[in-house]
């Protein structure tokens, strides 16, 4: 393992809403602590609450992931690292325009991760949108835990070419993936050093990526902790007995789990490929009308 400090840069709690995580934030920071990470952030959408709740720690620093959202209900996912509640609130006034929003996010030197650019999660892409990502960006997430390997090639390759430096994170959703991927920073000592080097683009994205297997595991997981927030919920009034006496209506489709997984993971799968040669097509373009220049460049 490189000398210097590891962190989990893509991590997610119960901040991040309902069905995405059940995870309380001292849950996920004592997790990674015990999986060997080295400083702890938390990546929740849009919010921080969270981890204000764990600022206090001297091994913790506050982060998020942005939703920043593109014409036509095109987005891209942010991760923005050592923040504090005056620059989320002033991230969250500009996530709705991109170039305000790197803007901002230049001129306060937030280190900024472009995360799973080739994943379908984010829905459908535009050349346009990886030219915004890769001209902005200062880092790409190139290990991200629950996204297949082939995935993460080719953020890896495309961030090579745009020359941004890649990171690491699990992009979990359970306890049992947190840590999986983790990004390290060599010779950092402290928070501040780690940061800094951040900054710098001094970073080394490590651990593995994700599988059919895991996804379905986590997403088990999930429909479990469902279950129980649910059940401890019912006897609150009406509305929540009624919304677990619906989830328990649900069970018998439970066996469908793997089918439905499988899908997901393949349609993760296909739309990587397929989205990679779209900017691999407009890269031999551009490279035959002009030698050595990028698209995002």
């Amino acid at each position: 393992m490189e000398d210097g400090m590891r962190c989990d840069l893509h991590v997610h709690s119960l901040c991040s809403g309902p069905l995405e995580c059940y995870s309380t934030p001292r849950e996920v920071y004592d997790t990674a602590r015990a999986r060997g990470m080295t400083l702890v952030t938390l990546t929740d959408h849009d919010s921080i609450e969270g981890a204000l709740s764990l600022a206090h720690l001297r091994d913790f620093f506050v982060s998020e992931e942005v939703t920043c959202l593109l014409p036509g209900g095109r987005q891209l996912h942010l991760g923005v690292f050592g923040i504090d509640e005056a620059r989320h609130a002033a991230i969250q006034e500009r996530r709705k325009d991109a170039e305000s929003l790197f803007a901002y996010l230049a001129e306060a030197r937030i280190p900024t991760a472009v995360n799973h650019l080739f994943s379908a999660l984010t829905g459908r892409r535009r050349l346009a949108d990886f030219e915004l990502a890769l001209r902005h960006a200062r880092l790409i997430e190139t290990r991200n835990g629950m996204m297949p390997e082939s995935t993460n090639h080719f953020a890896a390759r495309v961030g090579r070419r745009a020359r941004l430096p890649g990171v690491g994170g699990s992009d979990a959703h359970t306890l049992a993936s947190v840590a999986r991927a983790f990004t390290i920073v060599p010779g950092a000592s402290d928070r501040d050093g780690f940061l800094d080097g951040l900054r710098r683009g001094m970073t080394i994205p490590a651990g593995g990526s994700g599988s059919y297997a895991r996804l379905t595991a986590d997403v088990a997981r999930l429909f479990a902790g469902g279950y129980a927030e649910n059940a401890r919920r019912a006897r609150s009034g009406l509305v929540p007995a009624l919304r677990f006496t619906a989830l328990l209506a649900a069970l018998p489709l439970l066996p469908l789990l793997p089918l439905i997984t499988a899908g997901i993971y393949a349609d993760e799968v296909f739309f990587g490929a397929r989205q990679h040669r779209l900017y691999e097509a407009a890269q031999a373009t551009l490279d035959a009308a002009a030698p050595g220049a990028v698209v995002s460049r």
